[in-house]
């Protein structure tokens, strides 16, 4: 049975990364092939629906990808996102703080990728709550769940991205129904979860942070960073451009140029490179950097990415072979007489897989090759589909997640700790967009 071929593949993938601690993106490729030849797959399809999983992932996302992780680090470079965060924490005062830390993350979430602005705004966090002598953690989980939400359900990070790309959907659209659903995933998964978390463990909220795991960090003065405006605005900049195409495209009917036009703009790509071009103008030239500094900033954030980039297309081969194979159809058969709905199975599909993997974006990447069928099946919004998958891929990080383990390092946790808060609020991010998803789905 198919199913059977892909636990048994899912398996030797845990086998390979955990006990023989093998890279993950020669892992992903040694279970394409080994899961595609005993799927029956001719072999002179094999190296065909691999390469062609890996290139047309890559394809369509290595630009996104690539232009974002430039964005983000000229943004973090240049002081930007330590102006957003600094300013945002003085402007709402010590009694709407969480707030305020979860604004920031949100803003900076969306340009930088989750480790980056997780490293960039922890020591901001830790030197605000020794200033106002409250708890690391108390301003750490609102902090992580925005960048985790952003992380999940957002354009340009990797999982969304390459999902949009696997359901065909419209970024645009994944960015507007992303946003709705990051509104209460957020509040409820950041100050309200915080509250129960210290009744559950509230040992964990005395913890001094452990800065030194952070390694060595770049200071800032305040008054040598990129303005408030300027900083949100560049950090902003795809995603408006994207919303205004978007919006454009569902008021004015019919076709013209200027419809062309602004979807141009709008493309995820156009918006990207824009973006990038206003922050070498915004957080360089303006700013009297020269030049080759600014593209040095550009050079290094590619460099940082090249191994994410290859175990995505990894991700993206594995799910292509489970097309090619039949594993997809397979299992839209299966459920095809069934009243669950297809963002549900989506979501199951994704959530155990996390389970097992620990990466969010192979996890998301393997479901699409599993659940693209059931979506053509089930008429359902790809958007939507986008959407559950990434919600189901970031339930109950643990082990064999490398986030559960920077969470734990960073505000110096045990594991007993790092599970009711860190392993908990990634399962209530999970289930909140889960709800919010098919509450979505009677509307849209």
């Amino acid at each position: 049975m198919p199913i059977i071929i892909v636990a048994i593949g899912v398996i030797a993938l845990l086998i390979l990364i955990m006990k023989f601690k093998l890279n993950t993106f020669i892992s992903l490729i040694l279970v394409s092939f080994g899961v595609s030849i005993a799927l029956g797959m001719p072999f002179d399809s094999v190296v065909k629906s691999i390469e062609g999983g890996l290139g047309g992932t890559l394809g369509h996302l290595a630009l996104v990808f690539g232009l974002g992780a430039m964005l983000g680090k000229l943004i973090a470079d240049a002081g930007g996102a330590h102006r957003i965060a600094i300013t945002l924490i003085h402007r709402f005062g010590e009694k709407r703080i969480q707030f305020a830390v979860v604004l920031a993350s949100f803003i900076i979430g969306i340009a930088l990728f989750f480790e980056v602005g997780l490293v960039l705004l922890i020591p901001i966090v830790f030197a605000i709550a020794k200033e106002l002598r409250i708890s690391i953690l108390y301003l750490g989980i609102p902090m992580t769940v925005a960048l985790s939400v952003t992380h999940g359900f957002l354009p340009p990070h990797p999982g969304p991205t390459a999902l949009t790309i696997a359901y065909e959907a419209d970024m645009g659209q994944v960015l507007l129904l992303g946003i709705i659903i990051s509104i209460p995933a957020v509040i409820i998964a950041g100050p309200l979860f915080t509250r129960f978390a210290q009744k559950i463990v509230p040992d964990s909220f005395n913890r001094v942070g452990n800065i030194e795991a952070l390694g060595e960090q770049r200071q800032f003065k305040l008054e040598e960073t990129p303005g408030f405006a300027v900083s949100t605005f560049t950090s902003m900049f795809p995603v408006i451009l994207m919303a205004i195409s978007t919006i454009f495209s569902l008021i004015v009917k019919g076709d013209s140029q200027l419809k062309e036009i602004i979807g141009l703009i709008g493309n995820p790509s156009t918006a990207m490179l824009l973006s990038v071009l206003l922050a070498v103008y915004t957080m360089g030239i303006a700013r009297k950097i020269p030049m080759k500094d600014i593209m040095n900033s550009a050079t290094e954030s590619i460099a940082h990415i090249g191994m994410m980039l290859l175990i995505i297309g990894g991700g993206g081969a594995f799910k292509q072979v489970l097309i090619d194979g039949g594993v997809g159809d397979y299992v839209a058969d299966l459920f095809k007489d069934s009243s669950f709905s297809p963002l549900v199975l989506a979501w199951s599909i994704a959530a155990i897989l996390r389970l097992c993997l620990g990466s969010s974006t192979v996890a998301a990447l393997t479901t699409a090759g599993l659940a693209a069928p059931l979506m053509a099946a089930g008429d359902v919004n790809p958007a939507l589909m986008v959407l559950a998958t990434g919600a189901g891929s970031l339930i109950a990080s643990h082990v064999n997640d490398a986030g559960f383990w920077m969470f734990k390092e960073y505000f110096n946790l045990s594991l007993k700790e790092t599970f009711a808060t860190w392993t908990l609020l990634e399962t209530v991010i999970s289930i909140t967009g889960l709800v919010c998803v098919i509450l979505l789905d009677f509307i849209v």
